[in-house]
């Protein structure tokens, strides 16, 4: 079994081929083809390949065109493009593209050809060696203190933990970020972190709702405008360039017009743009995140967006679970918003018990983390103090599955009914004067809902639609605690 680097020579003439791969041979595995096609698929069945050297004119896809679609596949290949003596502003391009170096044919020194390919691998080992470095240095450093920049965040599931890697990997780059998941799973908080995380976080944070403004105010919002592009234009800076030297957020990219989607296109190939109404070119270095509670591979198949567009925006994906999903992080979550909105509300309430909890637990969440929140919120807002039970928690979220609740709300036959309070017969309506006002009404329905409930105030909230502490209190104000 050899221990030699592997590359691959690829050129559509033959002598070629096999005089590069004699002088090769005593260092390197040399593996041949004869087009980009046979390139390709030598690079899928090879991992392991240390190069590629290419000419630049073959039939097919081109030097060029090859390099760029093999790093693709391999992101450590080395590669080196072989051109004409005239090409060489091409070969400089080129490396622009993905080629580590060039040569220039004919290849009369050899020994040279020898070198460039030694230095050329060489540089990819050093850069696969300080890559692997920088992983175990994060690694150290997430052990050390892992959530590290993620302090927004609550969750400890693995569906959750994948999202905390693949943050800290994609803060790192350059590239585009798309954040998809249901509405209320934070994916603000993602654009949030990448930004925070990344080189540029002292640079600027731009977020911008695109659902919230028609077409033509969205475009100026995000390019800008110059006085008189418009009634009542003024000149200003748009997002994008605000943005520069940081990070701009789209929130809801996938409700966007055609028409701007065609201008946010080239802003992201070129990072080049104008304000409405001028012919200026203007440049902006930011980093884009993009989310979407839409299936925008549906949308592309559609019609109704982009395919250039998706693929450019979708450099890198992060998907955000729906809470129910994660149902282990309920809990977690449910304490973390209790905290916060009981230090708001004077800290009054303590706790949460475990019958609550588990009603919390037992719920689908289809409004995910945001809905949760505000349930937690109201809950706090509403109780009286002490630990919240399950009195506390709104009936929709209670009533999910009768035959599991343990609050049973009385049947339609059982309110028609005029049960007993106490087990004794009830003269409570009857001694009633008939209801003159809102609050008379509201007083009727209640004593009905406890008489049925033969006094039990648990039961006569549920059917009634409140808590037990808003029923107690009202019995109170009546004198009837």
């Amino acid at each position: 079994m050899t221990n030699k680097a592997k590359i691959l020579i690829v050129d559509d003439e033959k002598p070629t081929r096999d005089v590069m791969a004699r002088v090769l041979a005593p260092t390197y595995e040399c593996l041949t083809a004869s087009d980009a096609e046979a390139a390709l698929k030598l690079v899928a069945a090879t991992p392991d390949l240390a190069l590629i050297l290419t000419d630049y004119k073959m039939p097919g896809d081109d030097g060029v065109t090859l390099i760029r679609k093999a790093k693709a596949a391999n992101g450590a290949l080395a590669a080196i493009l072989i051109t004409a003596f005239g090409e060489i502003e091409l070969a400089v391009e080129a490396m622009k593209d993905g080629a580590d170096d060039f040569l220039t044919k004919p290849i009369t020194d050899l020994g040279e050809l020898e070198q460039r390919v030694a230095k050329a691998i060489e540089r990819h080992a050093l850069i696969k060696k300080s890559a692997a470095l920088e992983e175990k240095v994060e690694a150290l450093q997430s052990q050390i203190n892992p959530r590290e920049g993620l302090e927004s965040f609550t969750g400890k599931s693995p569906a959750m933990e994948a999202v905390y890697r693949l943050i800290r990997r994609a803060a790192k780059a350059n590239a585009s970020v798309l954040v998809e998941g249901p509405s209320g799973t934070g994916k603000e908080l993602v654009a949030r972190a990448l930004h925070d995380l990344s080189p540029r976080k002292d640079g600027p944070f731009v977020a911008v709702e695109c659902a919230a403004l028609p077409a033509t105010l969205l475009e100026s919002e995000l390019f800008g405008s110059v006085k008189g592009a418009y009634t009542d234009a003024v000149d200003r800076a748009g997002c994008f360039e605000t943005a520069d030297g940081g990070t701009i957020f789209l929130d809801e990219i996938g409700e966007i017009d055609p028409a701007v989607q065609v201008k946010l296109l080239r802003v992201l190939e070129t990072h080049t743009f104008q304000r409405v109404g001028e012919t200026k070119n203007r440049k902006s270095d930011f980093r884009l995140v993009a989310a979407t509670n839409r299936d925008l591979a549906a949308r592309v198949r559609e019609g109704a967006f982009r395919e250039d567009l998706y693929y450019r925006l979708n450099v890198i994906d992060i998907h955000l679970p729906a809470l129910r999903e994660r149902p282990g992080d309920i809990a977690l979550l449910a304490s973390r918003f209790l905290k916060e909105y009981a230090k708001e509300n004077g800290g009054a309430v303590t706790g949460i018990d475990a019958a609550a909890m588990k009603a919390l637990e037992d719920y689908d969440w289809p409004g995910n983390v945001r809905q949760l929140r505000n349930v937690i919120e109201k809950m706090v807002v509403l109780s009286g103090g002490g630990k919240l039970t399950l009195d506390d928690v709104p009936l929709e979220i209670v009533r999910r599955d009768t035959s599991d609740d343990p609050r049973p709300a009385p049947s339609n036959s059982q309110l028609s009914t005029s049960p007993t309070l106490n087990s004794q017969p009830s003269t409570l309506n009857s001694q009633l004067p008939p209801p003159s006002s809102l609050a008379d009404v509201e007083k009727s329905q209640i004593l009905a809902a406890l008489a049925a409930a033969r006094n039990n105030k648990s039961k006569a909230a549920v059917a009634l639609g409140i808590s037990r502490r808003t029923l107690h209190r009202k019995l109170k104000d009546w004198g009837m605690s």
